[in-house]
């Protein structure tokens, strides 16, 4: 980590309070903390907007296993993009619906394409692609 800098911000009494009621309830200790997080975020999106580096995503998937031929579709999907696919998990939430988890790395854009390939499949319900980062730039 490098050195500590301190330095002040201008802001109106009423968005400090809105501020301050954020920070209280997501827990930050500090308005410090909520701030270091708020810019890790705005790099982390900036990183994903540059989609030939190497990215982290969090794809989670919701759908019926009994839905014709879906697992097979969503399978030959993920063998066609080994390079990408890290883990997945497999849960059954009941006898209908199953919830699938991938972690996927690499370039950006490919992450985004595979993602979409898989939310895109008939008898997917839910699809959502959570963005995240090595963290090899972040302090």
């Amino acid at each position: 980590m490098g050195k500590t800098i301190r330095f002040g911000v201008s802001l109106d009494l009423d968005l400090l309070s809105r501020f301050d009621e954020l920070c209280a309830k997501k827990s930050y200790q500090t308005r410090s903390e909520a701030i270091r997080d708020l810019i890790r975020n705005t790099l982390v999106q900036q990183h994903w907007e540059d989609e030939a580096g190497e990215s982290v995503g969090v794809l989670s998937l919701v759908y019926d296993h009994h839905q014709s031929d879906l697992s097979g579709k969503l399978t030959q999907i993920q063998h066609d993009s080994l390079d990408l696919v890290i883990t997945s998990l497999h849960v059954h939430l009941d006898h209908h619906n199953c919830l699938e988890v991938l972690v996927l790395r690499g370039p950006g854009r490919e992450i985004r394409d595979t993602a979409q390939k898989l939310i895109a499949v008939k008898g997917v319900k839910h699809g959502s692609l959570n963005l995240s980062t090595t963290g090899e730039d972040l302090v």
